[in-house]
């Protein structure tokens, strides 16, 4: 195994540091007016210049991380420094609320009306102040955070389009990011302040969104964890779900928790049964518990960041227990991930592909693909194998 170990490791390696980076590296970065492109064709072409916070700050983590955790080459960090200045300068309104989406200026589009412009930011300058030292980072970062702390209870305020009251529901994607990104801001946080929300997230996402009759991680509950029967209460969305589990997997390691690193490869291996298309092969993205038409029409696509977070998933969740399900559900997905999503022609990865498993969208990146899930995933299963291949 350790043969098939090293050769992971180079494989990942390679793809990250020779294809991938390189693409955003050289066709992604706006010299000019600051932060990113991120709508790139097959090619690298830019086909639109507006600028979507989420984007904007998970491309500014990503460059921190490679030059706190990689190496600390000057064009990585002068890359970051080209998106922190843009977003410090651009990126919130006068109340501290991160935009959605500004114009390649930098002049607001569309407001802040969701939270996750905050979680992005915070994960992003905590991990560009290690890199920067700059201490203006470290204010940003935790006013960002304080920001998820504060909303994250009507994290739409306003915004939100419920009518209030009549289908109360809570859903798993903000306890879920705030896991991964207390994690990513514990060199900031008070230590009991940081096991306090750890705890409590991990309570909330495995007792209230995780169902133990099925395995199966709801996208929405009710307040108790129950369960409504309307389309977004039987929702299940199969790679939100495991990518909240090696969040939760994570967390549990760093705990030595190995009945919670278990009860999280558990829901990972039930929804890949449940979601696992067995015609065409691939993950669903959306997926009705009760086999109901889905509201949602695009369903059946295959994307990449479904496929992307299963391999991180499964690799930490085999390498933690050597679980032979974890490692036979591996092989299965990377063979269907590195097959249909890698660009034999050009570098980086395709998003979208349709059932059969067909290129959907000719494009790198757009106004949900941009610099994070392909390079974090390809990073996350590299560092995996590599503490494997050592044992």
């Amino acid at each position: 195994m350790n043969q098939e170990f090293r050769r992971l490791v180079e494989l990942y390696q390679n793809e990250l540091l020779q294809k991938v980076i390189p693409f955003w590296e050289e066709y992604s970065i706006d010299w000019q007016e600051g932060g990113y492109f991120t709508c790139l064709d097959r090619t690298g072409k830019v086909y639109d210049t507006d600028k979507f916070i989420w984007l904007q700050n998970r491309q500014l983590w990503t460059f921190s991380l490679l030059y706190n955790q990689l190496e600390a080459r000057e064009e990585w960090l002068k890359i970051a420094d080209n998106g922190a200045n843009f977003l410090a300068n651009h990126g919130r309104d006068k109340e501290g609320n991160w935009y959605f989406a500004l114009n390649r200026q930098g002049q607001p589009l569309v407001q802040p009306y969701n939270v996750f412009s905050d979680c992005f930011a915070a994960m992003a300058f905590s991990q560009y102040a290690l890199a920067s030292g700059k201490s203006s980072a470290k204010e940003i970062a935790l006013q960002a955070y304080n920001n998820v702390l504060r909303r994250k209870d009507n994290p739409k305020g306003k915004y939100s389009k419920s009518y209030p009251g009549t289908r109360p529901l809570k859903n798993l994607a903000l306890p879920m990011i705030l896991a991964n990104l207390s994690l990513e801001m514990h060199w900031l946080l008070q230590s009991d302040e940081l096991e306090n929300i750890l705890t409590q997230t991990v309570t909330e996402v495995m007792e209230d969104f995780l169902d133990s009759s099925n395995g199966l991680i709801y996208e929405n509950v009710t307040a108790d964890g129950s369960h409504l029967d309307c389309f977004d209460g039987r929702l299940i969305n199969p790679g939100h779900g495991i990518e909240a589990m090696w969040f939760i997997i994570d967390i549990a390691s760093r705990r030595d928790n190995l009945s919670l690193i278990n009860q999280a490869i558990d829901a990972v291996l039930s929804t890949l049964n449940f979601a696992w298309d067995e015609e065409y092969g691939g993950i669903y993205y959306f997926m009705d518990v009760d086999g109901h038409p889905p509201q949602q029409l695009e369903w059946n696509q295959k994307l990449w960041w479904v496929h992307l977070e299963t391999l991180v998933a499964l690799s930490m969740g085999y390498r933690l227990t050597k679980r032979e399900e974890c490692w036979s559900w591996y092989q299965k997905v990377h063979e269907y991930t590195w097959k249909h999503f890698t660009d034999p022609e050009y570098r980086e990865w395709f998003g979208y592909l349709d059932r059969r498993g067909e290129v959907l969208l000719n494009l790198k990146g757009g106004k949900w693909k941009g610099c994070f899930h392909v390079p974090r995933a390809l990073y996350l299963c590299w560092q995996q194998f590599k503490l494997l291949s050592a044992e």
